[in-house]
């Protein structure tokens, strides 16, 4: 059987004065990806909860909050609790991983951990079962617009093996230089959910993109 792939673009590179509007140029997403930065975290800023709930008034989307952040375990259910239907905390910002993951799910939402390009996946095995989602981060985390780091795809395939041990149904997400060029490489390593930003909305048709990176994505696996 197939794995489903999914493109939630990142609206980091989008017309943040016109969030629904942007959101709306994107129907074929299988979900929207809201980066929250606090420039303690990662040297950047965005926005935060006020702007979430916001958007959650404003659009039915799948909400894939992203929370690059320090004190992920204060702040992290918070984003549960508006109604985002998946909430990623980086586990180098949490101090009680497990429970923050039980937290979320508590509250209704899609649990998911995030790690740095560095950050090894290999002490977490045993946790994966806490998790519905897995972000592997392709660059450092903070800004758009950055180079994939094939460095990563090694940590993609762990990855896909811890999660094939687990026999569940956990997401495996790559964020950062996804792209028409390097999205196959990720999917053929075992990603099967790619948040993409500057290649989504920099294009002329952001949705038809959407459809051009899922379709190339589902061709790296049928080989």
């Amino acid at each position: 059987m197939a794995m489903a792939m999914r493109i939630t673009p990142s609206i980091l590179n989008a017309d943040l004065s016109n969030l629904s509007g942007e959101i709306s140029r994107i129907p074929s997403a299988d979900g929207v990806h809201l980066d929250v930065m606090d420039n303690h975290f990662v040297p950047n800023m965005t926005f935060g909860l006020p702007v979430v709930e916001c958007i959650r008034k404003n659009t039915d989307a799948f909400l894939d909050i992203h929370l690059m952040i320090a004190q992920a375990d204060r702040w992290a259910p918070a984003f549960a609790e508006a109604g985002a239907e998946s909430v990623t905390f980086h586990v180098e910002a949490a101090d009680a991983p497990i429970r923050l993951a039980r937290e979320i799910r508590a509250r209704g939402a899609r649990a998911s951990m995030a790690l740095k390009p560095a950050t090894p996946i290999e002490p977490y095995a045993d946790m994966m079962p806490e998790l519905d989602m897995v972000l592997l981060m392709t660059v450092e985390p903070g800004f758009g617009g950055q180079k994939f780091l094939d460095l990563v795809l090694p940590k993609i395939e762990r990855t896909r093996e811890l999660v094939k041990k687990t026999g569940q149904e956990i997401w495996i997400q790559v964020d950062g230089g996804v792209s028409l060029e390097t999205i196959e490489r990720c999917a053929a390593a075992g990603a099967d959910t790619f948040v993409a930003g500057s290649a989504v909305y920099s294009a002329a048709d952001p949705d038809k993109m959407v459809n051009d990176l899922r379709g190339k994505a589902v061709a790296a696996c049928q080989h």
